[in-house]
């Protein structure tokens, strides 16, 4: 037997259980994604011959990013919400790069809105964001050089041999 101690074989979430949507005007567009689910919704794709809408190709038959930008590319267009969990899963560096460019063609248009829960310093630095934390049981507003994501990440890059030597050290 196969415990789903993560709800990552569930078709449904129980998150729309406990939060309402509104925007006015009313938005019907939107997608929700979520990164340990997307090998169920590419294979539901292939299942529906739906390639078409998602650049023409199987979703199983480009690499895991090159997957996630041809959903970001294909998908996401016109007056929507979308609601994105931990979409740098599959992205490099660079490829985050590009979905930031993405979104922010999306958002220019007026007609789109993100909620996106990342660890990802690079979409968390996304310009005029806001970003709330939720550590510590609790949810507070907070700036991007304050998160742990930066301050980590930052201090890595300046210190690397530094850094590497603490946390390996016997």
């Amino acid at each position: 037997m196969v415990c789903d101690y993560y709800g990552v074989h569930a078709t449904e979430s129980a998150l729309g259980e406990y939060i309402r949507l509104s925007w006015l005007p009313k938005v019907t567009n939107g997608f929700f994604l979520r990164a340990e689910s997307f090998y169920h919704f590419a294979s539901h794709i292939d299942a529906v011959g739906a390639h078409d809408a998602y650049g023409g190709r199987s979703l199983h038959q480009q690499s895991h990013g090159e997957s996630f930008l041809s959903l970001f590319l294909n998908r996401f267009n016109g007056k929507a919400i979308y609601l994105l969990d931990e979409p740098e899963a599959a992205l490099s560096p660079q490829r985050q790069l590009t979905f930031l460019k993405i979104l922010h063609d999306l958002v220019l248009s007026g007609d789109s809105q993100f909620i996106i829960a990342t660890h990802s310093p690079i979409l968390l630095g996304y310009p005029n964001a806001t970003i709330f934390s939720f550590d510590n049981d609790t949810i507070k507003e907070i700036d991007y050089e304050m998160t742990d994501h930066y301050q980590i990440t930052s201090y890595y890059l300046q210190n690397r041999e530094k850094f590497l030597r603490e946390i390996l050290s016997d």
